[in-house]
């Protein structure tokens, strides 16, 4: 007999309004065309232009002039390639330049799925039984990049959520790139992508052990300026920097609401989308807390998993991870550290879940087998669906299992607290799959989730529906693990 679950009646869907401002480059050729134009206007044409394009687009973004500003200084290079000084030109005249080279891009408007849930640090205000969460969703718009976005809601006593109305202009982030690397990692990070050390030596032979970005990035970028260099090396010098730009911290304007901040790609290891963020609270042993997150930066052709980290979601810290055991989709970080070490579920090889053990969050290695497709609902593959959940009785795991006609259902185990290599219970049969109304969707037969909390004794499910829209449901814990116990 399956566990029941209440599915609540609530649904976040995609909405075509949410936009934010993108660099646009039409190609050298056509953006120096573009620039000539603009150089023949008069300054009171240039003036009348500006004002009405600031009419019709500053009410839908904040501080758009600092963005026109930027975008026109990226083309810095080109527009002194047409023997313009750059310092000579107007404001009025810059801005006009930036905003030919800028588009709106709507990020939620393809898909709003694969949710996360965490308790809110504030939990002031709160009448008994109530509880502030932050949902995180994967947001997807057009060309299916995929960024991660923000809704803050209170769970009350009878599990409802409450959602807090989203903010009107959406704040994309400060970049501050890491300054200093240890050169040991960055070599073993650069081992694990399969970039060949032959083609790179001349640049990281000299380097100390611990390097400024800025250095390696002059030294590849003289190196990558040599028009003779064989295609080989190229990629592997561009491979370099590829690394070095995937750390790096975002930094978000206090005055922005968190509905109002979106984690779109930055580096090139993420140019075409952050895939499926894992959150979740972690307590460190101290007593510290913070709230990290697993997620797949993807740039075309390969994926990078990557950690991401704060204490007040204003300030994130990203990191690639290393090791044998960060490879493919699918990681999720244990809330506590067991026996001294962080703990990782992962699915390296595609089809199993397996566990892993480390003293540091962003290195793993030695993955071990955790399990293995057992129901038919799950022959292609077994997964996690978020990071595992404490309770008394053992580390409550969702997964997710994928059966024919590519169906995903949503299931769930049960592991020992202080082995968690070590199965206690799991389920025979779906704890929750797609109903008749949850099959359409741009992807069919899907429902999935990227992490749960547990709240008045029940199971807070968020899900997302054939990967378009997502909602919640409700199961009781005491229901839940007695048919986990059971299932022995």
């Amino acid at each position: 007999m399956r566990v029941p679950v209440i599915r609540k009646n609530i649904l976040f869907t995609p909405d075509s309004k949410r936009v934010v401002t993108r660099y646009f480059m039409n190609g050298n050729e056509r953006t120096k065309t573009m620039i000539s134009r603009i150089m023949l206007l008069s300054d009171k044409q240039v003036i009348e232009t500006l004002e009405q394009t600031l009419r019709e687009f500053a009410r839908r973004h904040r501080n758009i002039s600092k963005v026109f500003f930027a975008h026109c200084k990226k083309i810095k290079g080109l527009i002194e390639e047409m023997q313009i000084n750059f310092d000579d030109l107007s404001q009025d005249r810059k801005m006009l330049i930036g905003s030919y080279c800028t588009m709106e891009y709507s990020i939620e408007s393809a898909a709003f799925f694969n949710p996360s849930i965490v308790e809110d640090f504030d939990q002031s205000d709160l009448e008994s039984g109530e509880k502030r969460v932050i949902i995180s969703f994967r947001a997807t718009g057009e060309g299916h990049i995929s960024s991660i976005v923000f809704r803050r809601g209170i769970l009350d006593k009878n599990n409802d959520l409450r959602v807090m109305n989203v903010g009107k202009n959406i704040d994309k982030a400060e970049i501050v790139n890491k300054v200093f690397y240890n050169k040991q990692r960055f070599l073993n990070k650069l081992e694990e992508m399969n970039t060949s050390y032959k083609y790179i030596e001349c640049i990281m032979r000299d380097l100390p052990e611990e390097f400024e970005y800025v250095v390696l990035k002059d030294l590849v970028n003289i190196a990558l300026a040599d028009s003779t260099i064989r295609q080989e090396r190229r990629t592997a010098l561009e491979e370099v920097i590829w690394l070095a730009d995937s750390f790096y911290d975002l930094e978000f304007k206090h005055d922005s609401d968190i509905t109002e901040r979106v984690i779109f790609p930055i580096s090139e290891s993420e140019s075409r989308g952050i895939e499926d963020a894992r959150f979740v609270r972690f307590i460190d042993d101290d007593g510290s807390d913070r709230v990290m997150a697993t997620y797949t930066a993807y740039n075309g052709h390969a994926i990078l998993p990557k950690l991401i980290s704060t204490e007040d979601f204003y300030t994130f810290r990203v990191m690639p991870l290393h090791g044998v055991g960060a490879q493919n989709k699918n990681l999720a970080l244990f809330p506590r550290k067991i026996k001294g070490q962080y703990a990782m579920l992962s699915r390296i090889d595609g089809v199993n879940n397996y566990i892993m053990f480390s003293d540091r969050p962003t290195q793993w290695n030695h993955p071990m087998i955790l399990q293995e497709p057992r129901y038919t609902w799950e022959f292609t593959q077994i997964g996690n669906c978020g990071s595992p959940l404490w309770t008394s009785d053992g580390w409550l795991v969702i997964t997710h299992g994928v059966g024919a006609m590519r169906r995903y259902c949503i299931g769930a185990s049960l592991f020992d607290l202080d082995d968690p290599t070590k199965e206690i219970g799991r389920l025979k049969e779906p704890l929750l799959s797609p109903q008749e109304d949850e099959r359409e969707g741009y992807v069919p037969n899907v429902v999935y989730s990227c992490g749960s909390i547990i709240h008045n004794n029940s199971l807070i499910l968020p899900y997302a529906v054939s990967d378009y829209s997502s909602t919640y449901g409700v199961v009781d814990l005491v229901d839940l693990i007695y048919a986990l116990k059971r299932s022995i």
